[in-house]
């Protein structure tokens, strides 16, 4: 495995919309080595989520893993797409691997329903709740060419990491 260069806000890659993957594609060993790569990525730098755009690479591929309490399971999806949203909201403190040292609050659906494939082409479809709801909007915000700094309301919420840890750490905030 090998870890991948994280592109980073002004990066022209986090801004285009990614591209269906070809679901024979998914099962060879190139684009499976890439999925590894990408979890690898994300683990190393200490995210819960990766989507393959900030990889550079423009195709609907999103990586996903939160290990605390509260968290979620390592998901891969291939091609996702939010078939419903919750009607209740939940404001949470948001980070970005591709937008480094910063922090801030985001409003986002507390639930959504989504219908993808797995890493091996199989279809899945799932409600998320919570923190791993935001993490799916997150990531596929990413595919659409947008960052969490575009859905802030509020921008006296940005904040920077060494004052995010100092004042705000207790609140959670979750670097997708």
């Amino acid at each position: 495995m090998a870890l991948l260069p994280i592109a980073k806000l002004g990066n022209p890659v986090l801004r285009q919309p990614a591209q269906p993957v070809d679901l024979v594609e998914i099962k060879g060993q190139a684009m499976q080595q890439f999925i590894d790569d990408m979890l690898e990525t994300m683990v190393d730098a200490e995210g819960i989520g990766l989507a393959a755009p900030q990889v550079s690479r423009l195709q609907q591929i999103v990586v996903m893993e939160c290990l605390v309490e509260g968290g979620f399971p390592r998901t891969v999806l291939v091609n996702p797409e939010i078939v419903y949203y919750g009607p209740r909201q939940v404001e949470m403190w948001e980070g970005c691997l591709s937008v480094d040292g910063l922090r801030g609050k985001v409003t986002r659906p507390s639930m959504v329903r989504v219908r993808a494939f797995d890493r091996h082409g199989g279809p899945l479809e799932f409600d998320a709740t919570g923190l791993y709801a935001v993490c799916i909007q997150h990531e596929m915000d990413h595919l659409n060419g947008k960052v969490f700094l575009d859905r802030m309301t509020d921008f006296s919420t940005l904040t920077q990491l060494d004052e995010f840890d100092r004042y705000w750490r207790q609140e959670h905030a979750a670097v997708i």
